[in-house]
């Protein structure tokens, strides 16, 4: 499935108050397309990619030794409805762990994924690697 095409100006699905071109928009396309500069940068732009089903790009930033060797899919209608990060710690030259909760909606029901994330960088670039729900 393709991505969702951006509208000008819609807000970014990741809860920034920036409009998406400006936040996550600018790591899925353009020039800086899969650049984000931080692990917690990275880990917002793949809840909004998750938003817009771009599998694409989550597929690209994650990491080789943990990516799905299956083609990607989404949960047919699952709406995703809201992220708040709780932690961004920086555990390495290289490494960090992003904590967050991520709310989405399937069939009437409220669901809450409450995960640590790890991520490495390598390169100039990061990746997400796996994580642990909480």
């Amino acid at each position: 499935m393709k991505p969702t095409p951006p509208v000008h100006n819609e807000p970014c699905p990741c809860g920034s108050s920036l409009p998406y071109p400006a936040c996550c928009g600018r790591w899925h396309a353009g020039e800086l397309h899969l650049q984000a500069p931080t692990a917690e940068a990275l880990m917002r732009s793949r809840y909004s990619a998750y938003v817009r089903e771009d599998a694409a790009y989550l597929l690209a930033t994650w990491h080789p030794s943990t990516r799905p060797a299956e083609p990607f899919a989404f949960e047919p209608g699952l709406r995703w409805l809201g992220l708040e990060v709780k932690q961004h710690s920086v555990t390495g030259t290289d490494s960090a762990e992003v904590s967050f909760v991520a709310r989405s909606k399937l069939v009437g029901r409220a669901h809450r994924l409450q995960e640590r994330s790890r991520f490495l960088r390598e390169d100039g670039r990061w990746f997400y690697v796996d994580g642990d729900l909480l």
